[in-house]
């Protein structure tokens, strides 16, 4: 299983910048066993930011092996929200878009 450091210095070469043309959002990853960090969405780029974000879009609050294995392929992230081991706050249909920007 890769590290989280791995899988997010990768995430960034995942993105689909055609799925994000006309969005300007922000999604902020709370890992309640590691870091917070945020992307910042904004007409077809990503911006990869370690931290908390003062007004993010939605958040996802999960542990560090929920959000390797959501984003390798190996759970699914309804999956992983429907058992409890992610939640969101904010706009929660936003979080669906999380499969078209990002390529598994």
């Amino acid at each position: 299983m890769p590290t989280i450091d791995q899988v997010l210095c990768h995430l960034e070469q995942r993105f689909n910048p055609e799925a994000a043309q006309h969005l300007n959002e922000v999604f902020e990853f709370q890992l309640t066993d590691s870091k917070t960090f945020h992307l910042i969405i904004n007409q077809g780029k990503c911006e990869l930011v370690h931290g908390e974000h003062e007004d993010p879009n939605v958040t996802l609050i999960m542990d560090t092996d929920t959000f390797i294995g959501i984003t390798t392929g190996e759970m699914g992230g309804m999956q992983a929200f429907m058992s409890g081991k992610l939640r969101a706050e904010g706009n929660m249909m936003l979080a669906t878009k999380l499969g078209e920007l990002f390529s598994m």
